[in-house]
Order: C-alpha cells, then sequence, then structure tokens
C-alpha cells in the first residue's frame, strides 16, 4: 500500500507508485501541496512504472501554479532510467 505524509516543507511517498494507485496518489499529493512544500522524498518507495514520472511531473506542475519548483529527494534508479527514457530527467530536479 502506498502513503504519502507531509513533515514540513517536505512530502514522503513510501510504497509502490503503480499505473493501479497513481491517481490516487496524485489526489493525496496534490491536497498536501501546501505553499511551504518544496521537496518530495521518495526514499520508501518500493517499485516504480511509468506512471510515477507522470505523477512527478504533474506535481512539478501543481506547484508551478502555485508559483515554486518542487525538488526530489532518492529518486529509484528506476525512475531516474525512466525519466532519461523519457528525455525529461531536468524537469524532476534532485537534491543533492
Amino acid at each position: 500500500m502506498s502513503a504519502i505524509r507531509r513533515e514540513g516543507d517536505r512530502l514522503t511517498v513510501s510504497g509502490p507508485i503503480h499505473i493501479s494507485n497513481a491517481r490516487a496518489l496524485l489526489a493525496q499529493g496534490a491536497a498536501l501541496l501546501a505553499p511551504e512544500v518544496t521537496l518530495v522524498d521518495l526514499a520508501e518507495v518500493t517499485d516504480v512504472d511509468s506512471a510515477a514520472v507522470s505523477l512527478l511531473l504533474e506535481w512539478q506542475r501543481q506547484a508551478a501554479r502555485l508559483g515554486r519548483r518542487l525538488r526530489f529527494a532518492h529518486l529509484p534508479a528506476s525512475l531516474k532510467s525512466l525519466a532519461v527514457l523519457y528525455g525529461v530527467t531536468e524537469l524532476l530536479p534532485e537534491e543533492a
């Protein structure tokens, strides 16, 4: 089961991100995207498919509408590979 929790300026996503749960995660994350949220931590994500890339890009668009840009921490290797494949790596800025 996937979940999202907010801790200050950080959203932490846990569990898998798949096409089967991406819509629910999108809604849950959108509800938590308060003005102070600037970082999405993916250290607890267990598995991804291509829906994960779409999810992160949509959160990025939602944040942009609020006048800010999200950063991402602990992108899983499989998610990084998908971002490279789709040519969107620069749209998913990773915190150093």
